[in-house]
């Protein structure tokens, strides 16, 4: 935990058909998360304040930057005015590959791009996942709405999304919430990684519409899975189509929809008749 509070209770004015009045509402706090690696700042990015060591953690991993918790040697947490800065020192020859590898962002929430050098970088290849997993139907129908549970910060404010990881037959067994997606996620694989949970064993589950961060996040923490509320983009089924990563979306009401390698949900998959791409 971080000194800074995770929401804050703050007046407004309601103003309605019939008229206006005073109004009150909790709202969710985000702060500068600055992520420093061997006494240089490496990333800045603005999250929720809290889960600062998750967030730390799963953004080393997803980008590449560690490859197991254990490459982080040692770690501090300072609270600022301000921010947090996250102090990380690497371990063995982290430090060497970093260094052939800077990259600096400062950008708005949610933002998982902001600063990097190139697009090609932006678009590098992803490791292909394998895994043995299998999903019932059932389990991804239901995924969204069983994450609903385990999102406090987001009852209380109504401005914050969550990532969850499923297993199956399990349901949710692990959530991180923050202002942004990316973090949520990020939090969610620094979290799993530092419990020794696999990621390879389940699902991913988001609140949010799927970017093509955060299906290049689910490849690097080997995740085959990815179930969302809302849609992807184009570019992320394309990705998530190469990484062997199973997308499903719009998975809400009871059901959804499964746009790449559904034969770890579906036992059959027929062919589908070809539609133009009209873009």
């Amino acid at each position: 935990m971080t000194a800074h509070p995770l929401v804050h209770t703050l007046a407004g004015r309601a103003v309605r058909a019939e008229g206006e009045a005073p109004v009150w509402r909790t709202l969710p706090e985000e702060a500068p998360v600055a992520l420093v690696y061997d006494g240089t700042t490496h990333a800045v990015m603005m999250a929720s304040p809290d889960r600062i060591r998750d967030l730390a953690t799963g953004f080393s991993l997803t980008e590449g930057i560690i490859a197991s918790p254990d490459d982080i040697a040692d770690y501090e947490e300072v609270a600022h005015g301000e921010g947090v800065e996250a102090r990380m020192w690497l371990a063995g020859d982290r430090s060497a590959a970093l260094m052939a590898r800077r990259r600096t962002l400062a950008g708005p929430v949610g933002c998982g791009l902001c600063g990097i050098d190139s697009i090609a970088a932006a678009l590098a290849e992803l490791p292909a996942v394998r895994s043995p997993l299998l999903l019932g139907a059932e389990d991804v129908a239901a995924a969204t709405e069983r994450l609903r549970a385990c999102q406090p910060l987001h009852d209380e404010t109504h401005a914050a999304h969550a990532a969850g990881f499923l297993l199956p037959g399990r349901g949710i067994v692990l959530a991180r919430e923050d202002v942004g997606r990316h973090n949520a996620l990020d939090k969610l694989v620094g979290a799993m990684a530092r419990a020794g949970i696999d990621a390879a064993s389940g699902a991913f589950v988001m609140t949010s519409r799927v970017s093509v961060e955060l299906v290049q996040k689910c490849a690097m923490a080997g995740c085959p899975a990815l179930i969302a509320v809302s849609a992807p983009t184009a570019l992320a089924l394309r990705r998530a189509e190469a990484a062997g990563i199973t997308l499903a979306a719009f998975a809400r009401d009871g059901a959804f929809d499964v746009f790449s390698h559904p034969e770890r949900i579906l036992a059959s998959v027929p062919e589908l008749t070809a539609v133009p791409d009209v873009a």
